[in-house]
């Protein structure tokens, strides 16, 4: 059987705390064969309890994290019973071991420039708290922001009018829609709507959160940012950053190969 947990948010000890009763009660409920965790704060509760509850438990840490683990992966490493994988072996040791990256199986190819104007998705992703004007802002200084362009601002709520078609959350049907009828998908350095734009085929604008700017917890988005900019599976940039001329590389390129089936994951 495959469920899922309760959410918390980045670094929200008191949800992370609160989920754990309805944890031991679905374990109670249920019989599962494996618990694992990719890099969730929740994993930092329901692993260890399913560790206790005879389940094996396996936390794979975000293939974002190139420097070493994340808050929850400190936190499990101090957890007995918890197996502890990363995609990274330049840390890997002691209770850590290496596996194979997600990202391995994308790389990318030159198309053709679209003739008319490069339609846009932006997807801001659906974190809680934290705002990306930036990306809007030079988005709109860019000039590619148009009539056809579809907005998921997430918490960035608008005053102003944006040209095109503007929603707070999509369904995972209508982000799908949205993100294959586009030219350019535009997002938030964010792990799951990055392999969900990756495998199908999308090869993303990746504008990078910043926490000097209050646009997230810390800086992590760095780190997916340089290595998507370095096995060429799509353009990382600042916010402020992001130009005419990002979005016509971006235009100009494709995923190819990739999964056989196709990555649903949390936008």
């Amino acid at each position: 059987m495959c469920t899922s947990s309760p959410t918390s948010a980045p670094r929200d000890l008191k949800g992370t705390l609160s989920a754990a009763p309805a944890i031991r009660r679905l374990l109670k409920a249920e019989r599962f064969d494996a618990a694992v965790s990719t890099g969730a704060a929740i994993a930092a509760s329901a692993l260890p309890i399913a560790a206790w509850s005879g389940v094996p438990a396996t936390y794979v840490e975000s293939v974002c994290r190139l420097r070493g683990p994340s808050a929850t992966g400190r936190i499990l490493q101090r957890m007995p019973g918890v197996s502890l994988r990363t995609p990274h072996p330049v840390w890997a040791g002691g209770r850590w071991t290496a596996c194979e990256s997600i990202l391995s199986d994308f790389r990318s190819a030159e198309i053709a420039y679209p003739e008319r104007p490069a339609k846009l998705f932006v997807t801001l992703g659906t974190i809680q708290g934290y705002r990306f004007d930036s990306i809007v802002d030079a988005l709109l200084a860019s000039g590619y922001a148009n009539d056809d362009t579809v907005w998921q601002l997430g918490d960035t709520t608008r005053t102003d009018a944006l040209p095109g078609e503007v929603f707070s959350y999509l369904s995972p049907s209508e982000f799908s829609a949205a993100a294959r009828e586009a030219d350019v998908v535009v997002t938030h350095a964010g792990v799951g709507t990055l392999l969900e734009l990756l495998s199908m085929g999308a090869y993303p604008v990746l504008a990078v959160r910043r926490a000097s700017r209050k646009e997230h917890v810390d800086d992590h988005q760095t780190e997916i940012a340089d290595l998507v900019n370095a096995n060429d599976i799509g353009i990382a940039v600042e916010g402020p950053q992001l130009t005419a001329q990002v979005i016509e590389h971006a235009a100009s390129r494709r995923i190819i190969d990739g999964f056989r089936t196709e990555v649903t994951a949390q936008q």
